[in-house]
């Protein structure tokens, strides 16, 4: 059985939908520290054929707030703004007006936190996508081992949710060694997605953009047939 642990990202990239799709559980980590100037409230679309950053107000921003108390600062104005946005870059994509729906109801919700809306984000997609993962949150179901740190917290909540395989984002390896992990009982594995390209209509493509620009431009079975480019090595 396999895990997955990871910051909740507004409408990530596609990588992130990647590895839900290669466990059988994904836990939000969000009893850690927000990270300014992450991807955790902030990404990229396609405006003009050229990547334009968009970011969620945080309120009151800091690396000494954890997630799940980090307010965001929505108001009236920003989303008329964003979806105004959205609305230049992709009217003429072939799946605009559902996935803008998708967007606009996300946008729409009360959220206390960055987490929430975060979380949101994630779960509309894989709706959309006809995806059923287990979603858990670590504040809420691991939080025994909040006070470890780093490659132990993720160890004891793979252990705790009775999965002896955890997999990572491929930057982990910078951070993490299997030896550790197996050590203490648990495999590691990375994911490693390979090259996704898909046209953006007339535009050289750009790559690494949000989960959105990938459901403007493809259907579902095509988006479905991109999760699956990558390997785990």
């Amino acid at each position: 059985m396999k895990i997955a642990i990871m910051q909740p990202y507004f409408f990530p990239y596609i990588g992130y939908f990647q590895l839900i799709n290669a466990v059988d559980e994904f836990v939000f980590y969000d009893d850690v520290n927000f990270i300014k100037k992450g991807y955790i409230n902030r990404n990229m679309i396609l405006v003009n054929g050229d990547s334009y950053q968009f970011t969620l107000p945080i309120k009151k921003a800091s690396q000494n707030k954890l997630i799940n108390q980090t307010e965001v600062a929505l108001s009236k104005k920003w989303i008329e703004s964003f979806l105004k946005t959205l609305e230049f870059a992709y009217k003429n994509a072939p799946y605009f007006k559902s996935v803008y729906n998708l967007v606009q109801n996300v946008l729409e919700e009360d959220y206390k936190n960055v987490s929430q809306i975060a979380i949101n984000s994630v779960s509309k997609v894989c709706a959309y996508l006809g995806l059923t993962p287990y979603f858990s949150l670590s504040s809420r179901d691991y939080s025994n081992s909040k006070t470890l740190k780093k490659a132990d917290r993720l160890i004891a909540i793979a252990r705790e949710a009775g999965k002896c395989n955890y997999i990572n984002p491929i930057g982990g390896q910078k951070l993490y060694t299997k030896t550790y992990f197996k050590d203490r009982g648990v495999n590691l594995s990375f994911l490693q997605p390979e090259t996704i390209c898909y046209s953006q209509m007339q535009h050289q493509f750009v790559d690494s953009l949000s989960i959105i620009d990938v459901l403007m431009f493809n259907s579902k079975d095509s988006i479905l047939t991109l999760l699956n480019q990558r390997k785990i090595i």
